[in-house]
């Protein structure tokens, strides 16, 4: 009891380690990549912290399957090479004893992974979608940020303004241009605001500007000036429909519609928690490492079996996305053969440790042999 309590407290605190070493980078990468849509005027700034909650969520399953299988890893490897394993075996212990302490471990991980996996995840996809899809349809002056330009949704016109007031509806010192049926048309106006029509739709009414309309390359540019002048900016506001793929559906819908993308969402995410608590216990044998030789090509096997496992479920995933089979007949086979490792590398390394493997044998021969010399001489 007292080695499982000190083995318990070693694998939390090798986990919390390689958790934030993971939702560091993880984090990092996710940052610079939002703040870079946030710069280009693809994503809201104002959204950029939840935008990078959502996706912290959709990669926190991997991340937990990640830390629950280096953890393990990491610790039966110490344990190798600082020798503690072979006290552990000289008191008559076998490695299997290790499987309760790692699964008393590791069954809270499994059971948050299935929960991100069927809840939470999917959750984090709709809301991200919505979040994205709202700022599509928000009308394009609110898009606008100030010293910079910005293309409109329809790709057509482009504005420029030089200071946008706190409620985002009044602008000044605004410059538009729009490209229509291959007249250009360049609006500039000291100040403008936002105006809502009787059927819903948005115009950005300018006042005080001139507008410069006409052909490129062609000398007949004319050149008006105005009091007010109105540019439409958006249309009625919709419905924001998010995203309706199997990725962000919720598990009971999946369920509900057992189409094929449906049933291939549902194999990856049943997929995931079972492939955190096999790669734990693979990790028990897995960390066998020589006391005099390295630790590091342990991590690199390691590491490239969690590749194969992941890809491999995203081929079966595939192949019943295209109905090349059933999720039944998919469902088991990558999970039985990672169970069917783990029993070989477990009766491998026993036999290994047993009094009747081939190299304990051939040493109990030569210290018969030696002692017999010894007491002939």
């Amino acid at each position: 009891m007292i080695f499982q309590r000190a083995l318990r407290r070693e694998l939390v605190s090798t986990a919390g380690a390689v958790f934030t070493t993971l939702f560091t980078i993880t984090i990092t990468v996710m940052l610079i990549k939002i703040l870079g849509q946030a710069a280009g005027g693809k994503v809201a700034s104002s959204d950029v912290i939840a935008l990078i909650g959502f996706a912290a969520l959709n990669y926190l399953p991997v991340i937990l399957i990640l830390t629950g299988f280096i953890s393990v890893l990491v610790v039966v490897t110490r344990s190798y090479q600082d020798s503690e394993m072979v006290v552990w075996f000289a008191s008559g212990l076998s490695l299997t004893r290790w499987i309760a302490p790692v699964l008393s471990f590791g069954v809270p991980i499994v059971v948050l992974t299935a929960l991100l996996s069927f809840i939470l995840t999917p959750w984090a996809a709709r809301q991200s979608a919505e979040f994205r899809e709202r700022f599509e349809k928000r009308e394009d002056i609110a898009k606008v940020s100030p010293g910079k330009f910005q293309e409109s949704a329809s790709a057509d016109r482009i504005f420029f303004v030089e200071g946008v007031s706190g409620d985002a509806t009044k602008v000044r010192n605004v410059f538009v241009n729009t490209v229509q049926n291959g007249r250009t048309s360049v609006v500039v106006a000291r100040e403008g605001s936002v105006a809502l029509d009787q059927h819903g739709d948005k115009f950005l009414v300018m006042s005080k500007g001139r507008r410069y309309d006409g052909i490129t390359n062609q000398p007949d540019f004319r050149v008006m000036e105005f009091e007010r002048y109105g540019v439409l900016v958006g249309r009625q506001s919709q419905a924001v429909v998010g995203d309706k793929s199997a990725r962000s559906l919720p598990t009971p819908a999946l369920l509900a519609d057992p189409n094929k993308f449906n049933r291939g969402e549902l194999l990856w995410r049943a997929s995931l928690p079972l492939m955190c608590l096999l790669l734990m216990l693979l990790a028990i044998p897995l960390g066998f490492v020589n006391p005099r030789g390295g630790r590091s090509a342990n991590l690199l096997i390691a590491l490239l079996l969690f590749v194969v496992y992941s890809n491999m479920v995203s081929v079966l995933q595939a192949a019943v996305v295209q109905e090349r089979l059933s999720l039944g007949v998919a469902s088991w086979p990558i999970h039985l053969t990672a169970a069917l490792l783990i029993a070989l590398l477990f009766a491998w390394r026993l036999f290994i440790n047993s009094p009747r493997h081939p190299a304990a044998l051939w040493g109990a021969f030569k210290r018969t042999v030696m002692f017999r010399k010894a007491a002939r001489a």
